[in-house]
This record gives C-alpha cells, structure tokens and sequence, in this order.
C-alpha cells in the first residue's frame, strides 16, 4: 500500500491519467463516467490496494489475485481482461484501466506521484549551508542543511539538492534534478536536466593515472586528471556509484543511463544513451559502451574496450576483449560444492595440452589413409 496523497488532494482516474506522461500507450477505461468522479490517492499491489489506490496485473501468474482485489482501478492488458470476464462474469468492484503495457504505464503513474511528493516538500535555502558570492541559483532550488556550493557552480531552476553535498567549483546541475544526500561533485561536473543522485554517490574523482617512474624503483608519477564528466539528461545515479573524471577529455554518461548502487566507472569512458549497469559492476578506463546495453550485476570490464550497440552482458561475467556484435554474452563459470569445483577448475588447466594431443591425433588420422594408400600401391 502506498498512500501518497491525501483524499483531497488526490486527482480522478481520467485526470491522473491525462496528465501522466502516458503518450503512445493507448489507455482505455471501460467505464468513462465513473472516471470522472472515482479519486485515486496512490499505488498498491494487487493483493495491498485499497479502495482509493490503482493497480496493475503485469505478470500473468498474478492473475488470480484479481479476484480479490479491493483496488479502486487495475491495469492490465486486454487479453487478462477477457480471460478474468470468461470467469467471472460480474462486473469488479474496480475500475478497468486497459493497456497493452501495464508494467510501464505502472512506472509512469509512479513518476506522477513521485513528483508531487516532491514537489510538495518544503523549499528553501537553508542557513547551515554555505554557498559561494559568485554561485548561481535559479529560482525554485532547494539547497539542504550543511550543503557546501562552491565558486562558479549553477543550480538550475527546480533542482532539489539534499543534506551535506558538495558543489565543487565550476558544476553546472541541470533542471529539475534531484540530488540526496552527501553526494559529492568535484570541479567542473556538468549534469543534465532531470538527474537523480543518490547518496552518496562522488562524480568527477581522480581517475587512476600513473605513469611509472624509473627515477624511484618501483616509483609512480601522478597524471593530473584535466577532464571533467559530462552527463547526459534523465540520468539515474546509484547510491555510492563513483565516475571518475577524465584524464584530458570527459568522462561521458548518455541521455537516459541508469547505474545502480555501487558501480565504478573509470576515466574517459563513455556510456551510451539508456544504457542500464547493476550494482556493483566495474568498467575500467576508457571503455566505450555502446546505446541501449544491460549489464548485469558484478560484471567487470577490463579497460580500452568497445561495446556495440545493444549488447546484454550476464551478471559476474568478466569482459576483456572488445564486444563488436550485438546480441547476449555470458562467462560465468557455475557455482558447485567446492571439491567438485577443484576437480573441474583442474581439468580446464589441462585443456590446452589436451587440445594440442587432439590436434596430433586429427593430424595423424588425416596422414593415414594417404600413407596407406601409397603402401597399397607399392604392394601391386
């Protein structure tokens, strides 16, 4: 159950529906008159929802629990709907929101209440933060207590900025952003419009630049990172992500990216556009990953690697060579009881000698016939 407005605040199903970004999905409500007047406060479950929430059925399994809902409105796909009249000829006690895609028209409900919860917390600049003479804050920023805004950075309008962050120098923070709190933004951190940052997430790091120095054995040279990090519009940022500027050019994240919790990326890579990394994945610098890519949770890149467009890499797989079609790339050795998994570790270390015995004896089957043959003919 999630009531997130009250009942007098709340809107009707047909203006909750208008005004949700629902552009191309196709909606129809089977009873347009009770749209008008049937208020909806939130968003529950199937089995959660109370009388002023809307549902959705996105998982045909789920089907069942349709028959006790006590949702105000459901959506879900024509089809469910015919099949839930071929059983239960009465009409629901909910209203019947039709959609080809009810898992996304879900996700954008949840945007339009999510905004207004937003928007409905208090706005301000608070006292304990401390903020740079030569800043620029448009209007309606929030700047949370003990936030630190340093010279030269842009808050454009709308952006809420959470408790303890830092605005290193030079930032320019896109409309309409949302950052939480103590998230850290170095020098020169450019985000677009929409941004969302979880806590704790730091952009625009050092990057890992040494240079060996033979002067000292064993000695490095520090590589001054001059780049920033660049990001795109609509951009979700994990909690304790980390992105690394770059060495000399940005770090670049695409229109519409999506990090989860604890991810690194490296200096100089970039990022497609709705490109989307699960947590704790470590893309090494200046690797290039292509438009549209999943990858999966704990996924590792080795650096200067490309990806193409549309690549799905399975979770825990190590990636070290470039990736040049699209399609599905798994390298994840199975879990087994650890004797087993000795015991099979040791015959993969013995399958390079193994091959060359196998080549040998192809070779040798190969060289037969004609050695027989020859002998055959010497024989006549």
């Amino acid at each position: 159950m999630a009531v997130l407005l009250t009942l007098q605040r709340a809107p009707a199903l047909r203006q909750l529906l208008q005004e949700a970004d629902l552009v191309g999905l196709g909606c129809t409500l089977t009873d347009t008159a009770g749209a008008e007047t049937l208020k909806v406060t939130g968003i529950g479950s199937l089995q959660s929802a109370g009388p002023t929430e809307i549902s959705f059925l996105s998982n045909p399994k789920l089907h069942e629990q349709l028959l006790g809902c006590r949702a105000a409105a459901v959506i879900l796909q024509p089809k469910d709907w015919q099949a839930y009249q071929a059983i239960q000829p009465q009409p629901p006690a909910w209203q019947v929101v039709l959609c080809e895609q009810p898992y996304l028209m879900y996700a954008l409900l949840a945007q339009w209440f999510d905004r207004h919860r937003i928007a409905d917390l208090p706005r301000g600049i608070h006292p304990s933060a401390v903020i740079a003479d030569d800043a620029i804050l448009e209007d309606g920023v929030h700047i949370g207590p003990l936030t630190v805004i340093e010279a030269r950075a842009r808050i454009r309008a709308g952006t809420r900025i959470g408790p303890g962050c830092v605005i290193g120098p030079d930032c320019d923070i896109g409309t309409d952003c949302l950052l939480h709190a103590q998230v850290t933004l170095y020098h020169g951190v450019r985000i677009g419009a929409r941004g969302i940052l979880h806590a704790g997430a730091v952009l625009g790091a050092d990057g890992f630049g040494f240079a060996p120095d033979p002067r000292v054995p064993g000695a490095w040279a520090k590589i001054a990172q001059l780049g920033g990090v660049l990001v795109g519009d609509d951009v979700e940022i994990g909690a304790n992500t980390t992105i690394d500027r770059g060495a000399v050019e940005d770090t670049v994240l695409g229109n519409g990216v999506k990090l989860d919790n604890q991810i690194m990326i490296g200096h100089n890579c970039h990022i497609g556009d709705h490109t989307a990394i699960a947590a704790c994945a470590g893309v090494a610098g200046s690797t290039t990953m292509g438009q549209r890519c999943v990858i999966g949770g704990a996924a590792m890149f080795s650096g200067h690697l490309t990806l193409v467009d549309d690549v799905h890499v399975s979770g825990g797989t190590a990636v070290t060579s470039d990736i040049l079609k699209p399609g599905r790339y798994t390298g994840v050795f199975p879990m087994a009881e650890h004797n087993t998994w000795q015991h099979n570790a040791a015959v993969l270390g013995q399958l390079a000698p193994l091959r060359r015995r196998l080549r040998a004896i192809e070779r040798q089957a190969m060289t037969e016939p004609a050695r027989q043959s020859a002998n055959n003919k010497q024989d006549t």
